[in-house]
């Protein structure tokens, strides 16, 4: 189970999480992506329906519904929509003693049905990041090569630091990935570089994920990328990345 988060928005984490899948599924995986985003767009991005009343996470981690019952395909994939009222969904957990565990109760009921399950997070550090982080083994840190969305990176880190001490010792950082990269200008060149060196060794930099307009096309479509613009750079460093994680 991974999650893809990042406190800071418009780095990529619904295209990482929606693209990936698609490239496990694609290797022969049984995938399942979990919009967690209150905006929806992992959902709107597969063009999945608005969802019935009861049926989508709103409900889910309100105890209303299961998740097998909410679940529906797109691509290949298995999809569990957001739902319009997620943010108040959010609300209620908090309030809620032990609602940082609600989703991994939900998600355990499952069993080993799916061999991944990617959850795409809100762009905040919310009880909803935090109950994905709680309930994932793993999490996956889209990080855009500008030098603002490098400094939000030691948020996302301290944070994960926490919830391993307090709630889930056994997540695991599976690494770095550099978005929207342009490796036509110096800027974007010291950013990884910087990212290179302030993580370490003992954070993995996966590599980068060239810029390309053909990623915001591929929503409109409902289609991941190998299937709007398997040809372009972006979509093999997406497959490269699915390769390293299904080893």
């Amino acid at each position: 189970m991974i999650a893809v988060a990042n406190q800071k928005g418009g780095v990529g984490k619904t295209t990482t999480a929606l693209n990936v899948g698609a490239a496990l599924q694609a290797r022969g995986k049984s995938v399942m992506l979990i919009d967690l985003d209150p905006q929806e767009c992992l959902s709107v991005s597969l063009k999945v329906p608005t969802p019935d009343a009861g049926k989508s996470m709103s409900e889910v981690l309100r105890g209303e519904t299961s998740l097998k019952d909410i679940l529906v395909e797109s691509n290949g994939m298995a999809v569990a929509p957001a739902g319009i009222d997620l943010a108040e969904a959010e609300v209620r957990l908090t309030a809620e003693p032990g609602g940082e565990v609600v989703l991994r109760e939900a998600i355990e009921t499952l069993g080993s049905h799916y061999d991944y399950i990617l959850i795409d997070c809100p762009p905040s550090l919310g009880l909803l990041t935090i109950a994905t982080l709680t309930a994932a083994h793993e999490v996956l840190i889209p990080a855009q090569t500008e030098y603002l969305a490098l400094r939000r990176l030691a948020a996302i880190l301290k944070t994960i630091t926490k919830i391993q001490k307090r709630l889930n010792p056994n997540l695991q950082i599976l690494g770095i990935l550099p978005t929207m990269y342009d490796g036509r200008t110096l800027h974007a060149k010291e950013v990884l570089t910087q990212i290179r060196e302030a993580l370490g060794a003992e954070n993995k930099v996966f590599t980068p994920i060239p810029r390309s307009v053909r990623f915001a096309e591929s929503p409109v479509a409902g289609r991941p990328i190998f299937a709007y613009a398997g040809d372009i750079e972006g979509a093999r460093a997406y497959q490269m990345l699915a390769e390293e994680i299904d080893q």
